[in-house]
């Protein structure tokens, strides 16, 4: 890849919308930063190095911004994509797991094919909140039979301390922290 630009600050393209999508929350918005093709260019850059150092056989974007994120970075890189979805979403056999919200359960399915010879895996995504999906996807990459080489995240709201959910063991990097 190309040389970084250190001096671009990511944070400039991110948008704050106040109280979506409901009173009291500041919803960081990273579609102007997805618009601007040298912030994009950039944030795939410094992903990507990221990579140099986990080494990863293969991306995982957790859906839905995570498959932005994630093909971007698995196309620069020339590395192939997996998505995990919610339930329903993929067709032939998957893996699921339930996991727990804030306020409730989710589930997130991925393909059962796809994971022979245990590869490193990358689990990618938009932002790191709580960390319960970034876990539940982390989990459900090694029921699929990968490694988790670690977690990427282009921003991450460190208030919420999503970090603590997902394993001690296994490198976890942000672009933005807030």
């Amino acid at each position: 890849m190309d040389a970084s630009d250190p001096s671009l600050d990511l944070r400039q393209w991110v948008r704050e919308i106040p109280d979506f999508p409901k009173p009291g929350i500041l919803f960081r918005d990273l579609t102007p930063l997805m618009r601007d093709p040298r912030g994009w260019q950039e944030t795939v850059h410094r992903l990507g190095l990221q990579c140099d150092r986990l080494q990863p056989d293969l991306i995982v974007g957790i859906e839905s911004r995570g498959f932005i994120v994630g093909t971007a970075l698995a196309t620069a890189l020339r590395l192939p994509f997996a998505p995990v979805r919610k339930p329903g979403k993929l067709p032939g056999e998957v893996h699921g797991i339930d996991y727990t919200l804030e306020y409730g359960t989710d589930r997130l399915e991925i393909h059962a094919d796809g994971f022979e010879g245990a590869p490193k895996v990358l689990v990618v995504d938009d932002l790191l909140a709580t960390g319960g999906t970034a876990a539940a996807c982390g989990q459900l990459v090694q029921m699929a039979g990968g490694r988790l080489a670690g977690f990427s995240f282009v921003v991450e709201l460190s208030a919420l301390n999503g970090r603590s959910k997902l394993p001690a063991d296994v490198p976890a990097e942000s672009l933005i922290v807030y």
